[in-house]
């Protein structure tokens, strides 16, 4: 979130680890209790609480090494996402990691403040199974995330690929869009990130690899976030 910083004023502190799942996040000792602290230490600096608390995660739980368990390989009869995986994952484990996160910094927030600070989450924009990973995703560098799933599954055709993973974008969406639409959780925001970035001839200028944007398409990314944290009260 540099580019929060740098080209909208906002300081931003982090808590995040890189390639953690959200499960993870919800459910194992470290980044909550990291969270309080970070709050806590503002406030004992005579800060004023944070404008937002920006929440993300869920692309490690459905990409990488656990993307071909979502498919059905494509010589058989139901050739595709596996709905029942799918549902399993996105609708229960993740929600349920989600409304564990929210409901865990509501509380932080409400009894170190006295009230629950506005939320922040977001899905995926639809990427290009292409195979390219960090430079290349070759030795140590993490990466490609889904072809090695639609290689195992037999998916060669690249537009083939991007209609999965394009409903597979949707269905992670729109379980954001229920966790958010809960009345407990109406300090909670969700920033639609889909048709952002640019899946045409010209992809490559907006994705830098299959899971990550070019530094042009992290400012079109950031674009929408600070035009949601600008109309918060």
């Amino acid at each position: 979130m540099k580019i929060l910083e740098d080209d909208h004023g906002y300081d931003v502190e982090s808590v995040a680890h890189k390639g953690d799942r959200v499960e993870d996040m919800a459910y194992s000792d470290g980044q909550l209790e990291e969270f309080t602290r970070r709050i806590e230490k503002l406030l004992r600096n005579g800060s004023i609480p944070p404008r937002a608390i920006l929440l993300s995660g869920g692309g490690n739980d459905v990409a990488g090494d656990e993307f071909g368990l979502l498919l059905n390989h494509k010589a058989s009869s139901i050739a595709g996402l596996n709905h029942a995986v799918v549902e399993g994952i996105i609708n229960e484990r993740i929600m349920g990691s989600y409304l564990t996160i929210i409901q865990n910094i509501t509380n932080i927030c409400v009894n170190r403040i006295g009230h629950p600070l506005p939320i922040i989450v977001h899905g995926y924009d639809y990427p290009v199974p292409d195979g390219r990973g960090f430079l290349g995703g070759w030795w140590f560098l993490p990466g490609p995330w889904f072809e090695p799933g639609f290689r195992e599954k037999g998916f060669k055709v690249i537009q083939e690929r991007i209609d999965i993973v394009k409903t597979l974008i949707d269905i992670f969406n729109e379980m954001l869009k229920i966790v958010t639409s809960r009345p407990e959780f109406n300090h909670v925001h969700f920033v639609d990130l889909r048709k952002t970035l640019s899946i045409g001839n010209d992809y490559q200028d907006d994705w830098g690899n299959e899971l990550h944007p070019t530094e042009k398409g992290f400012k079109k990314i950031t674009n929408k976030f600070a035009q949601v944290i600008d109309q918060l009260p």
